[in-house]
């Protein structure tokens, strides 16, 4: 009762802010084609530094267009064309609240009044969100697994066989709710049904188990199956779009619930949102559950929170004083991953009596004119219990452990990013999971981290069009973290970075690279393309040449001589080389008052493993490596297309 007051008072008193103008601090969704225009706009000089914490709000967006129009003056390189210019105006008719009215083209019926001197708004939207994938593999190995000859590694493995064409379908149903209360306060709730199927197979087992947790048990071992990225997605870029568990269609009851849609299931997507801002916008607040990008130097860059990973609950907020500084802070609960069961059960109960994790993150932001940023933070998993340190914006989490305990997963961040207005910009990023300073410590597994070099350059006869060029490294072991006692708990807890069993960081998993070279452009108003070239190389995370630290779900041993094991990239086994070719397009309709938009994307994976002599165990030493096509790490190729549709696009 005491808690639900005090929420109560609290909404209360942001009320009472009664300013009568509106000013919707609804978010904008991640990955709508206003972010790349707005990195662009900032590389060529239109606009100061954004802030390295996404999503925008409306507000936000239409003050930075602004500020881009008024700023297209005497530019030397980043001048805007005319054509530049309209697609803007576009940008900030279809993102400006259209109130007291209805819009067929967006599907959306919206009334606002003001009440004793309180300006009151709401706005209802519906739609709907169709996609259709499939995945053909003209070459592949086609391993099943024999429990007379093989491995029991590769127990119940059945890989995509030459000729094989998989195929899946998304139909997101979907209702929103979202208004303003005075000023200061936008409440926003969308709520997504969901029916589909992704079809992924299995690959091979994984030995997860540190044996030296379990002393009195030492021929213990707990091993892991491990399932193909879905066969009809790019790698590394599915995203769940139903929350905890699914249905499937044949069997809807209240004990069918699945953990994977093998077969069309149904399901549900929640997101909702509370979000404003204070002091002119020098401070900002949102409590929501949404998709998140902190510290990315580039779309879907970032190695600390990356939008490729599930959305959780959270509270977070950014106070900027001035122009130069600004300092952000967010806490949330993290997500279980669910794991699967006896056929395809989920074991939400097992999970969640080891995985009761929150996640909290701190920020810092200097800014040198429209010359250099250099942003720094800090991030902690840490299982749910009464501390206040972490989620209180001044206080630095690495610090703050010191006089708790030594119990949660620490990680530190640091980003540098140089630019010259017109041209481009350069960055480098860094996350430190854990660090042992010692001779030879760069090639000690007991070092995890992750890095990033990369740069975006402006094409100037194209309209809002650019390069990127990046090159990330993934450690072994990093984003990983052993279970451990921590207060509260009877049971060893688990800490691992990640939320609904996905990565918060870094889309790559960890003893992997990528090389990464994207092109991308806004043609015209309402439309948007890209085309993308990515070398992705991984350590195996299954089977008998598995590579040690290669798991999200890996543990590195925390007795013996664990300072001494060694990393040798490519060198220690066996390895997946990824070439995947991508095209990208989307065109709305709604300039010719049609409610649709288009979204299309074709291209192809080329994958082949390299490994070490077979006679060598993995994680011995550095040997040299070669290709190989076992039927266990094929070589393959697969063409994968994708087409949807959003009808009433927002």
């Amino acid at each position: 009762m005491f808690k639900n007051s005090l929420i109560i008072c609290f909404f209360l008193i942001l009320i009472t802010f009664n300013q009568v103008s509106a000013q919707t601090h609804i978010s904008v969704p991640l990955g709508h084609p206003i972010y790349l225009i707005l990195e662009q706009a900032q590389m060529r000089g239109l606009c100061s530094f954004l802030p390295a914490v996404k999503p925008y709000s409306r507000a936000q967006v239409i003050s930075f267009i602004d500020e881009i129009l008024n700023n297209d003056n005497d530019q030397r390189f980043g001048k805007l064309s005319e054509s530049e210019k309209e697609i803007l105006e576009q940008f900030k008719i279809s993102l400006t609240p259209q109130r007291g009215k209805t819009d067929l083209t967006r599907g959306t019926i919206s009334a606002e009044r003001t009440v004793n001197d309180i300006y009151l708004s709401g706005e209802f939207g519906f739609g709907m969100e169709l996609s259709f994938a499939g995945g053909y593999y003209p070459i592949a190995g086609g391993y099943n697994y024999n429990e007379q000859t093989d491995d029991p590694l590769f127990k119940d493995a059945s890989h995509p066989a030459s000729g094989d064409f998989y195929s899946d379908v998304h139909i997101l149903p979907t209702i929103y709710f979202i208004g303003d209360l005075g000023r200061h306060l936008t409440y926003g709730l969308t709520l997504y049904g969901w029916i589909g199927k992704v079809p992924r197979t299995i690959l091979g087992k994984y030995n997860n188990l540190d044996a030296d947790l379990f002393p009195d048990e030492p021929n213990l071992k707990e091993y892991m199956t491990i399932k193909s990225e879905p066969l009809t997605s790019f790698p590394y870029t599915y995203k769940k779009r139903w929350d905890g568990f699914v249905f499937p269609i044949a069997d809807v009851n209240n004990s069918s619930h699945a953990t994977w849609p093998e077969s069309l299931s149904i399901g549900y997507y929640m997101l909702p949102e509370l979000a404003g801002e204070f002091f002119g916008g020098h401070l900002t607040y949102r409590f929501a559950r949404m998709d998140r990008e902190w510290s990315g130097m580039s779309t879907n860059a970032s190695l600390v929170l990356n939008q490729s990973a599930q959305p959780f609950l959270g509270f977070e907020t950014v106070i900027a004083p001035f122009s130069w500084i600004a300092i952000s802070s967010l806490t949330g609960v993290l997500e279980y991953h669910n794991a699967v069961g006896e056929g395809n059960k989920p074991y939400l109960r097992d999970t969640s009596s080891t995985f009761q994790n929150a996640f909290s993150i701190v920020q810092l932001e200097f800014n040198i004119k429209n010359y250099f940023n250099f942003g720094l933070g800090s991030s902690v998993i840490w299982p749910k219990r009464f501390e206040l340190g972490y989620p209180f914006p001044l206080v630095e989490n690495l610090m703050y452990q010191n006089n708790i305990g030594d119990f949660d997963n620490m990680a530190l961040f640091i980003n540098m990013q140089g630019q010259y207005p017109g041209l481009g910009k350069l960055w480098i990023s860094f996350y430190l999971d854990e660090i042992n300073i010692s001779p030879g410590f760069l090639k000690r597994d007991r070092n995890m981290f992750a890095y990033q070099l990369g740069g975006s350059f402006n094409i100037p006869w194209l309209p809002f069009a650019s390069i990127t060029v990046s090159y990330t490294k993934n450690e072994p072991y990093n984003y990983t973290h052993n279970r451990i006692d921590t207060p509260w708990y009877t049971k060893l807890m688990e800490e691992n970075y990640v939320s609904f069993g996905r990565s918060l960081g870094h889309y790559i998993p960890p003893n992997s690279d990528e090389i990464l070279l994207r092109f991308e452009t806004i043609p015209f108003a309402r439309s948007m393309f890209s085309f993308q070239y990515q070398m992705i190389r991984h350590g195996a995370d299954y089977g008998d040449r598995a590579v040690d630290g290669s798991s999200l779900w890996s543990e590195l041993p925390t007795k013996g001589n664990r300072d001494l094991l060694e990393k040798y990239f490519l060198h220690d086994g066996a390895y997946q080389w990824m070439h995947i070719v991508r095209f990208r397009g989307e065109y709305s309709l709604t300039g010719f008052k049609v409610p649709v938009k288009v979204i299309a994307e074709i291209g192809g994976v080329y994958s082949y493993w390299t490994d070490i002599d077979s006679s060598i165990k993995p994680n011995t030493g550095s040997y040299s490596y070669k290709i190989i096509d076992t039927p266990q790490y094929p070589h393959s190729f697969c063409i994968i297309g994708i087409i949807g549709v959003h009808i009433f696009p927002k």
